[in-house]
C-alpha cells in the first residue's frame, strides 16, 4: 500500500491561476480519441456530459481514465442527483461532479452530502476502485482526496436559482457554480440577451463572488467569448464541445477547399502526380 498522495485536483489548480480563467470544454462523443485530442490541445478541464449525450457510465469510466493519464481534469455532469451514479463516477476517478438544475439550498445540500464522505456526507467508501489506486492508496489519502480535492459544481438554470445563487454557493461542500444561460432564459420564455435575463445573471455572479465561490459559464470557441466571460466576472469558462469543434473544423476545411477551381486549364491536361 502506498502512502504517496493522489495528485491534486487539476481543476482547482487551474482556478488558482492568477493570469487567466480556467478553460474547459464539454466531451459528448463516446470516443476515447476525443478525450485524447482535448487533452493534447491543452484544456485545463473537461466535463464529460451524461446529461445531453448518449454516453454510458462505462464509456464515462473509460473517458475519465484517459483524461487522468493525459493530464486534463475530468469532471462528469450527471443527469440528476442519484447517489449510485455519484458514487460510481467518483470512484471511477473523476475529479468532480457537475449537477444540473440546482434550484434551492436544500438541493445543494443534498448534492454536497452525496459527494462527501461521512461525517460531511453519505458517500460510501470504495478504496479498491481507480480513485483508490485499486486498493494501493492508503485509506487516509483516499478519504482526504474525496473530502478536500473533489469538486461539486452546481448549475444555476432557473430564475429562482439565480436569485438564490449566493445562498447556494455558500452551502458547505459546493465548490463552484455554473450558469446555464440557455435553460435559464428558456424557463422564462426569453432570449439570453433579454435585459431581465442579463440582470438575473449579473446578480447571480455578484452574489456568488461575494461569498468567495468561483462561478463559470458555457461559451463559444473564440477569444471574444472568453474575454466576455472574464469581463462578466467568471473564473472558468467552457469553450464549445468536442462535437461542435470537430464540426466547425470540418466545415472550415471544406469551405477553404471549395474556394479552389480548375480555372481555364482543362483538367484532363493537368499532369498527374506519380507518388502517393
Amino acid at each position: 500500500m502506498t502512502t504517496l498522495p493522489r495528485p491534486k485536483s487539476l481543476f482547482r489548480a487551474a482556478l488558482a491561476n492568477p493570469d487567466g480563467p480556467a478553460i474547459g470544454t464539454w466531451v459528448k462523443l463516446p470516443a476515447m480519441e476525443s478525450m485524447e485530442l482535448v487533452a493534447l490541445a491543452g484544456f485545463d478541464f473537461v466535463v464529460i456530459d451524461l446529461e445531453h449525450s448518449a454516453m454510458s457510465i462505462e464509456t464515462a469510466y473509460r473517458q475519465i481514465g484517459v483524461a487522468l493519464y493525459a493530464g486534463v481534469s475530468p469532471i462528469v455532469r450527471i443527469p440528476a442527483l442519484d447517489g449510485g451514479i455519484v458514487q460510481r463516477v467518483l470512484d471511477a476517478g473523476a475529479e468532480g461532479i457537475m449537477l444540473p438544475h440546482v434550484d434551492t439550498v436544500a438541493e445543494a445540500e443534498a448534492a454536497a452530502a452525496a459527494v462527501r464522505f461521512a461525517p460531511k456526507g453519505t458517500r460510501g467508501v470504495g478504496g479498491t476502485s481507480r480513485a483508490g489506486a485499486w486498493g494501493a492508496l492508503g485509506r487516509e489519502e483516499y478519504l482526504r482526496y474525496g473530502q478536500e480535492e473533489v469538486v461539486l459544481i452546481a448549475q444555476i438554470e432557473s430564475a429562482a436559482a439565480a436569485r438564490d445563487a449566493g445562498a447556494i454557493a455558500a452551502v458547505d461542500g459546493v465548490d463552484a457554480l455554473l450558469i446555464g444561460a440557455a435553460d435559464l432564459s428558456t424557463s422564462e420564455g426569453r432570449a439570453e440577451s433579454d435585459p431581465e435575463i442579463v440582470a438575473l445573471i449579473d446578480a447571480a455572479i455578484r452574489d456568488t463572488v461575494a461569498v468567495g465561490v468561483p462561478i463559470g459559464n458555457a461559451g463559444g470557441a473564440s477569444a471574444a467569448s472568453v474575454q466576455a466571460a472574464v469581463d462578466a466576472g467568471y473564473r472558468f469558462t467552457m469553450m464549445s464541445n468536442d462535437a461542435s469543434l470537430l464540426g466547425a473544423a470540418a466545415a472550415a476545411a471544406l469551405t477553404a477547399g471549395r474556394t479552389i477551381r480548375y480555372g481555364t486549364v482543362d483538367p484532363v491536361d493537368v499532369p498527374h502526380g506519380g507518388g502517393r
